[in-house]
C-alpha cells in the first residue's frame, strides 16, 4: 500500500496491554473521531491477545485456549469482543471504525498457532494441516502462541493467503505483525511470504513489522515488504530510552519516504498501563513529551498515540493538536542531524529538514540535564541571508539574521520553520 504519510494514530497497547476490550476500542474510536480526526488521526489499532478469552491485565498467559476457527486461523474473544459473534469476527468492529470516518487495525503474531499446530487442524484451501507446514524450531522468544510457518512446505503461502483473506473480509486497513523484525535472518523468508500474500488479498493494508530494534543492513527488504517498521524495543516513558532515540533516528533518517518509514514506536502520552487498578499517568515530563513528539516529527515516525484518550488532559490535547507541529510531520523532507554537541553545560543536537511547501525546518534539542542559552550560526544550516522564522510550539514569528539565541530548558526543545 503506498501511504504518503507516515500513519497517525491509537494502538491499545501502552493502557490495556493484552487485556483490551471491545468497549475501550469502540471508546477511544469516538473520542479520536471527535476530537483528533481533524488534525489527521485515523488509526484504531487493537493489540496483541484479542484471541486470548481470559486476558485482563498486561502480561501473556503461556500455552493458554486461544480462540480458532477451523483453518487454524485465530479469531477475536467473544466474551471481550462480543460484536464478533456467530462468526462474525471483527467486522462489526471495523464497520463500526469506519462510520465514525476512521481507519481500523489489528495485532498478529508471525506465524500459525500452536494450538493447531498440536490439533493437526486444516488450513483452508488445501488438503494439508498445519502441523505439515509449521517450522516448530521457529518460535518467539517471549510469547508462546504461535509456530513460524515454513515457506517451502506445500500450503503455507496458502495459510497465508488465508489469514488476510479472513482480514480483508472483516475491512481491517492495518497490520502490525509481530515477531518478523528483530531477528530476521532466520525468518526473513516468512516475511517475504507474508508480505506477497498481504499484498494480494485485495485490500490495501498498511504493514507494520515489530518488535525492533529492526536491523540497518536490512532496511531495503523492510522498504520492499512494508510500510514501517520498529527501530526500537518497546519504547516507554523513560527519559534513557528517548535520549537513546536520538541516535537511533540519526541512523534510520536516510531511509524514510513516501510509503516506508522507520517507526520510533507508540507516544506514551497522557494515562497508560490502565489494565491495573490504578491510573498511571506518563513518567515524561512536559518539556520530554514536546521533545519526542518534535523528533518523531521532524524524522517522520508514524505517530501512535498509547494512552487512554478519554482522559486526556488540556496539555496532552495541545501537544498532539498542534498544526504547525503536525504539519512538520507531514511535509518534512530529507530529515536529518546536523550535528551533536557539547555546549553551553549540556548536550545539544541540532535536526533539519526541507519543507515540501518551501522553507527549511530545523530543531534544536537540548538532551542534557541543565537549562542553557545558546548562539546559532544560521551559515550551519546553510541559510545565508536574513529570514523569517516562525516557532513551531508557539506560533511565533521574528525576523533572524547570521545568527540567532535560543534558550533551551533541560530535556527540552525549540523547533522553527525559516524562510517560507
Amino acid at each position: 500500500m503506498d501511504v504518503l504519510r507516515a500513519p497517525m494514530g491509537w494502538n491499545s497497547w501502552d493502557c490495556y496491554g493484552a487485556a483490551v476490550t471491545e468497549e475501550t476500542v469502540r471508546r477511544n474510536a469516538d473520542f479520536m473521531a471527535k476530537h483528533l480526526k481533524k488534525y489527521g488521526w485515523e488509526y484504531i489499532v487493537v493489540d496483541i491477545q484479542w484471541y486470548e478469552p481470559n486476558a485482563t491485565t498486561h502480561e501473556y498467559r503461556q500455552f493458554t485456549e486461544l480462540c480458532m476457527d477451523g483453518y487454524s486461523r485465530l479469531i477475536p474473544a467473544e466474551n471481550r469482543f462480543p460484536s464478533a459473534a456467530d462468526g462474525q469476527g471483527f467486522k462489526p468492529l471495523s464497520d463500526y471504525v469506519h462510520s465514525l470516518g476512521l481507519k481500523f487495525g489489528i495485532h498478529i503474531m508471525r506465524g500459525i498457532p500452536r494450538q493447531a499446530v498440536h490439533r493437526n487442524t486444516p488450513v483452508k484451501g488445501t488438503s494439508v494441516t498445519a502441523r505439515s507446514i509449521a517450522k516448530t524450531a521457529s518460535i518467539c522468544a517471549w510469547n508462546t502462541d504461535m509456530y513460524g510457518v515454513d515457506p517451502l512446505k506445500e500450503g503455507a503461502r496458502a495459510y497465508y493467503d488465508s489469514i488476510f483473506e479472513l482480514y480483508a473480509s472483516w475491512g481491517v486497513d492495518f497490520i502490525k505483525c509481530d515477531d518478523i523484525a528483530r531477528e530476521l535472518p532466520h525468518e526473513e523468508s516468512e516475511l517475504i511470504m507474508l508480505s506477497e500474500s498481504l499484498r494480494s488479498c485485495g485490500r490495501d493494508m498498511v504493514l507494520s513489522l515489530s518488535p525492533g530494534p529492526a536491523l540497518l543492513e536490512k532496511a531495503e527488504l523492510y522498504k520492499q515488504t512494508s510500510n514501517m517498521w520498529r527501530i526500537t524495543d518497546d519504547f516507554w516513558d523513560d527519559w534513557k530510552l528517548l535520549y537513546n532515540m536520538f541516535e537511533r533516528c540519526e541512523k534510520w533518517s536516510a531511509h524514510n519516504g513516501a510509503g516506508h518509514w522507520a517507526d520510533a514506536d507508540m507516544l506514551p502520552v497522557g494515562p497508560l498501563r490502565q489494565d491495573y487498578d490504578v491510573s498511571e499517568v506518563t513518567k515524561f515530563t512536559e518539556a520530554e513529551q514536546r521533545t519526542m513528539m518534535t523528533l518523531w516529527c521532524i524524522f517522520r515516525s508514524p505517530l501512535m498515540i498509547g494512552g487512554e484518550m478519554t482522559k486526556f488532559d488540556d496539555f496532552t490535547m495541545r501537544l498532539l493538536t498542534n498544526e504547525a507541529l503536525l504539519a512538520m510531520h507531514e511535509k518534512s523532507r530529507h530529515a536529518h542531524q546536523v550535528w551533536r554537541r557539547q555546549m553551553a553545560g549540556t548536550e545539544i543536537v541540532l535536526w533539519t529538514a526541507v519543507c515540501a511547501d518551501g522553507g527549511q525546518y530545523f530543531a534544536l534539542f537540548n538532551i542534557g540535564d541543565a537549562d542553557c542559552e545558546i548562539s546559532l550560526d544560521m551559515k550551519e544550516l546553510e541559510i545565508y541571508r536574513e529570514t523569517e522564522l516562525m516557532e513551531i510550539w508557539s506560533g511565533k514569528k521574528a525576523h533572524a539574521g547570521t545568527e540567532i539565541r535560543v534558550g533551551l530548558g533541560a530535556h527540552d526543545c525549540k523547533a522553527f520553520l525559516a524562510g517560507r
